[in-house]
């Protein structure tokens, strides 16, 4: 597969990825998050804020290897 194609598949992968965690994590922060303590309320919306690249870094990786020689 072409680099420019897995762009598009990636680039359709990550926004779906997004448009389900987004609302799990503010469903997350409405319910829990917001009864705790400030410094805690800004250590996990942190954590909330970057949780997401970890489970898309090996989808990256993919979206950005080099086309193979042909």
């Amino acid at each position: 597969m072409r680099r420019r194609t897995r762009s598009l598949v990636g680039t359709f992968a990550i926004l779906a990825f997004v448009i389900v965690y987004a609302p799990l994590a503010m469903a997350l922060a409405d319910s829990r998050i917001a009864e705790t303590p400030a410094l805690v309320q800004a250590l996990l919306y942190s954590i909330l804020g970057i949780a997401w690249i970890f489970p898309l870094m090996p989808l990256i990786r993919w979206m950005e290897r080099p086309d193979d020689p042909a």
